[in-house]
This record gives structure tokens, sequence and C-alpha cells, in this order.
């Protein structure tokens, strides 16, 4: 019996560390750029857009243009979240492929 309650905690252990893993990439912002810096999309951890941003230089461009940059750095910044997120999973669990939603059964 000693072995499953060694079990229990060790799992409540990395519980634990999952939530704490939550909350330090919650409290992550990336930055993707597209169009030579003419557009910038800022994300936050929980993949929440915080801002764009438009160069004075964009405004010079056609409407589909500015979509698609839009669009590119939204892209961006998610690629460099997703890399933030598993070296803060890597960090805390030694596992880069762990599931940020791991929840356990009790």
């Amino acid at each position: 019996m000693t072995n499953f309650s060694d079990m229990l905690l060790k799992a409540k252990k990395v519980q634990e560390q999952m939530k704490e893993v939550q909350e330090n990439i919650k409290k992550i912002e990336v930055e993707g750029t597209a169009g030579g810096n003419l557009v910038k999309v800022v994300l936050k951890g929980d993949y929440e857009m915080k801002s764009i941003i438009l160069s004075p230089n964009a405004k010079n461009e056609k409407h589909e243009i500015i979509n698609d940059l839009i669009i590119a750095a939204h892209n961006d910044a998610k690629e460099k979240l997703k890399k933030k997120t598993s070296e803060e999973l890597l960090k805390a669990t030694g596992v880069s492929n762990f599931p940020l939603d791991f929840k356990l059964p009790f």
C-alpha cells in the first residue's frame, strides 16, 4: 500500500507543478512580426491577443496586404508562444510535449 500512497503523492506534486506552470505561462507575452516589422502582434500566454501595432509605413500598403501581414504576424507570434510554452514545460517537468490542460482523475 505504501507504493500506491507514494504514487498518489507524486501525482499530486506533478499536478501542483502544472498549476504553477500554467500560471507562469499566462504571464508570458510574445511579439510576432511580418513585412519587415510593418505589423506586430502581441499575444499573451493564453493566446489572447493583446495588441496589433501597425508602423506608419504600413498605411501606404493596400488593405489586402495589411490583412495578410496581420495574419502572418499572428502566426509568427503563435509559433513563438508554442516554443516558449514548451520551454516552460520542459523546465518544470522535464517533458516538452506535456499537455497544458493535464488533470489528474482525483
